[in-house]
């Protein structure tokens, strides 16, 4: 008897392993490698920018991964702000996390939140990884920065709540992340494995804050970071940790959603194990739902499987923790929303009075508001262009983003444009036709991007550093410090220099 059903079993275990997988894939369309793997089961499908062209364009892409399995997973990174999939094209309509905490409204965060779900929700989308909910306690932290709320647990957590209330309004699944905190890195976890020495009474009272929050506010899952906290778990990242994600998350703060892995072609994660072994571990830890990277095969699928088929075999995994974790990747899709016929506009439009209030979150030093207001136009714009995160990825940023696709104002246009980056260094500033607006990302954190404005400061009293991530504690290199660059910050970059622009004196005619 045992002998006859012997094989269902096998099968039925290959199918809940399949349902624990969240591949990605090259192209605008489902390979049919991809479409077969979902008819047998595989837990969904996560879409990145490279995958879509244009709102019905990704509808019927989610359409037909959702044919092919109606229980499937479709997840984005669409964090409103820098890291936009929906708009990797043109950068994003809406403010981002730092300018959020920072006017610290959180029916304003709620009702950006439910702006997002309402254009995933669209296009079929089933659940974004979103909101970053980590707690920024160190400015040179290279991936998180502007994707967090604050700095301050609390702030954050409120906001948490907030955002996960509106973007789950919409039927989309919240996803908070990176537990258990990202924000007090200096390495990034796509590149290495970053180490946060810190003790478990301080991760209570500061990284675990908005975790609990999301919690209570009923997120539907929790992403994990592969960094390694050596004072919980000395050999694991948290991915890979059955101390962190059973013991801390499951078991203390009593989460019972979905956990999902960050992506495992990350060095944090596969750099010693490779990907299967990754996979098998994070299982194994107390993951349910792996994300497996943006640019993944079918062969790829085939390692992954085979590796944790053995591991059951082997007893490293008991088929009930298999059984378990699929068993919440379904129920997951089972209450995503119906995907509409069609898809209308995804934008909503910001009015005036909209652009001043995100303005109302800037930073600006006294000098840059006496050097703005002695003039009444911009002479050259230096656009500072530092290596993005993957994260971040390349979609189009700032006011450079904004003029493209919203349209420039005058002086903007006519303002000379100059670019460095760290192949291209600035050569003679002084010769540069002023007054001089430097716009960069994370500025003091780049040792060319700091050489040349030191270069131009020296060489001329005329310059206003822009800053548009999270910039040091010192404002050094921020004379204006706008905490992102999304399209629709960039827009209100634009808007702030013009106002600033036309309240300047007029010229004295010489004669």
């Amino acid at each position: 008897m045992n002998e006859q059903h012997q094989p269902d079993a096998v099968t039925d275990l290959r199918r809940d392993i399949h349902t624990t997988l969240l591949p990605g894939f090259v192209g605008t369309t489902a390979p049919e490698w991809l479409l077969a793997r979902l008819r047998d089961g595989l837990g969904g499908v996560c879409v990145f920018g490279p995958n879509i062209v244009d709102a019905e364009q990704l509808r019927a892409l989610n359409a037909s991964l959702r044919a092919a399995n109606p229980l499937a997973v479709v997840a984005i990174d669409e964090e409103g702000g820098d890291v936009t999939r929906l708009y990797y094209d043109r950068g994003a309509p809406y403010p981002g996390n730092a300018v959020l905490g920072r006017l610290d409204e959180t029916e304003l965060t709620e009702q950006v939140a439910r702006e997002v779900g309402t254009a995933l929700a669209a296009t079929g989308c089933t659940v974004t990884f979103a909101p970053d909910v980590d707690v920024n306690s160190n400015p040179d932290n290279p991936v998180i920065g502007i994707r967090s709320f604050g700095t301050d647990p609390e702030l954050v957590a409120r906001h948490t709540s907030a955002w996960i209330r509106g973007v789950q309004s919409t039927g989309v699944a919240a996803s908070a992340k990176h537990f258990p905190g990202h924000g007090d890195t200096a390495t990034d976890s796509h590149l290495a494995l970053p180490v946060v020495d810190e003790s478990l009474d301080v991760l209570r009272d500061r990284e675990l804050v908005p975790f609990r929050a999301a919690i209570a506010s009923g997120t539907r899952t929790i992403m994990t970071s592969h960094i390694l906290l050596p004072q919980l778990d000395a050999e694991n990242p948290a991915t890979l940790s059955p101390r962190i994600l059973h013991g801390l998350l499951r078991e203390e703060l009593g989460f019972e959603g979905v956990i999902v892995s960050d992506a495992l072609d990350m060095k944090g994660a596969s750099g010693v194990h490779g990907i299967p072994g990754a996979a098998v571990l994070a299982l194994a830890a107390g993951c349910d739902l792996l994300c497996i990277g943006s640019e993944n095969t079918d062969a790829q699928m085939d390692d992954i499987v085979a590796a944790v088929e053995a591991a059951v075999a082997a007893g490293r995994i008991p088929a009930e923790r298999i059984r378990d974790a699929a068993a919440r990747v379904r129920a997951l899709g089972a209450e995503a929303p119906a995907i509409p016929a069609t898809v209308a506009d995804l934008e909503s439009p910001h009015r005036d009075e909209e652009i001043a209030r995100f303005a109302s979150a800037f930073e600006v030093t006294d000098a840059a508001s006496r050097r703005l207001a002695d003039v009444d136009r911009i002479g050259t714009v230096v656009r500072i262009d530092t290596v993005a995160n993957i994260a971040v990825g390349v979609a189009p940023w700032g006011p450079f983003a904004s003029s493209e696709v919203d349209g420039a104002p005058d002086w903007f246009a006519t303002a000379a444009t100059v670019a460095v980056s760290d192949e291209q260094w600035l050569e003679a500033p002084a010769d540069l036709v002023g007054p001089v607006l430097v716009v960069g990302k994370d500025l003091h954190r780049h040792p060319f991007a700091v050489d040349a404005i030191d270069r131009l400061r020296a060489s001329r009293d005329d310059v206003v550093t822009v800053d548009m991530g999270w910039p040091s504690n010192d404002r050094a290199y921020a004379d204006v410090a706008t905490f992102g660059a999304s399209r629709l910050l960039g827009r209100t970059l634009l808007s702030f220099v013009g106002a600033a622009l036309e309240t300047a004196p007029a010229p004295v005619d010489a004669a």
